[in-house]
């Protein structure tokens, strides 16, 4: 039977753990333990950029059939940061990476589907223009000239402004990011010949007495945790409420089509729950016994409590490029 490649990837960073000394919770704790936390961080920041430059490279020897990159990946998983970093390797290769953000495809809001409460569903394809992409897509396949719209998220409508014309030249490649970019029902009038499909996750693989690094579901709400505390000024109470119905989404929108995916990219460090850890149990004792996030709360704290946490000049040597950055802050990408 055939690998699926969410699992080749999964074991493949297993066995680079291997390959590294670090397969398990109790020795990443016994390294960090030993002082070795920088040289740690620098070794999986250097694996990081070999991915990107792997991918890169795959989409340089495809360029001439693949114009379009579609990359998608569940909640917190580094999409952003993954696809920068991307782009960036494709650059050096001499890639124009033209971006084109699927936000600016939905639907004005009156014709928005509201789900079964009578809200706006904005996670589902309905809410997103898809005919007007796909005329869009196939026109600057054909060379055209195209305007590409502007979703105004307060008013719920699109604009169609001059400044925003674009048109495909030899060396540029589109990139799209978005919980649909995977799903073939979104461009189902483009060939599909021309796109190139990456899926992003943090996939885990440490060994140690707890199901954290078996799955990446608690760590990637560790992640939005601190994310929408400090840029979005959302409680860790909030975020943990809100969370069930993210999952509900990646359900519906994300995971069927995770496997459609010529390539998966794994956002998972050796140090990132250590390095969560320093941010997020704050954030979680202060959540008082009454809310109804408590026990959530309480499990996350259990989780975190067999990891040894990053010290701040451990923090301070994690680089401004770093997926990380995009949850704790100073990213420079």
């Amino acid at each position: 039977m055939k690998q699926s490649r969410i699992n080749a990837a999964r074991q493949e960073y297993k066995a680079w753990c291997r390959a590294v000394g670090v397969d398990s919770i109790p020795k990443l704790n016994e390294v960090l333990a030993e002082g070795q936390g920088i040289p740690l961080i620098n070794l999986c920041e250097a694996r990081q950029e070999r991915k990107y430059a792997e991918i890169a490279n795959q989409i340089f020897w495809r360029r001439r059939k693949n114009r379009i990159v579609m990359m998608s990946g569940p909640s917190s998983s580094g999409k952003t940061s993954s696809a920068l970093r991307i782009a960036q390797q494709c650059r050096v290769l001499g890639i124009n990476p033209r971006v084109i953000e699927l936000d600016n495809y939905f639907v004005d809001r009156e014709h928005t589907p509201k789900d079964a409460n009578g809200n706006y569903d904005f996670e589902c394809l309905g809410a997103m223009d898809v005919e007007h992409l796909n005329s869009d897509l196939n026109d600057l396949l054909a060379g055209k000239e195209v305007i590409i719209p502007r979703f105004d998220f307060k008013e719920g409508r699109s604009y169609m402004e001059e400044n925003r014309r674009m048109k495909l030249e030899a060396n540029d490649m589109l990139f799209m990011e978005g919980i649909h970019a995977l799903n073939p029902a979104l461009t189902p009038h483009v060939d599909h010949g021309k796109i190139f499909d990456v899926y992003i996750s943090a996939l885990s693989a440490l060994k140690g007495g707890t199901k954290l690094h078996g799955s990446t579901t608690d760590k990637r709400l560790l992640r939005r945790i601190v994310r929408d505390n400090r840029v979005r000024g959302i409680s860790p109470e909030d975020t943990i409420l809100r969370w069930p119905s993210v999952r509900h989404g990646e359900t519906n929108n994300i995971f069927p089509y995770e496997e459609n995916a010529e390539v998966v990219f794994n956002s998972s460090t050796l140090y990132d729950v250590p390095l969560l850890k320093y941010y997020a149990e704050p954030l979680l004792y202060g959540i008082s016994e009454s809310s109804p996030a408590y026990r959530k709360a309480q499990d996350l704290l259990h989780l975190l409590s067999v990891f040894t946490a990053l010290k701040p000049n451990e923090i301070a040597a994690i680089p401004p490029t770093s997926i990380m950055r995009e949850f704790i802050g100073g990213q420079s990408l």
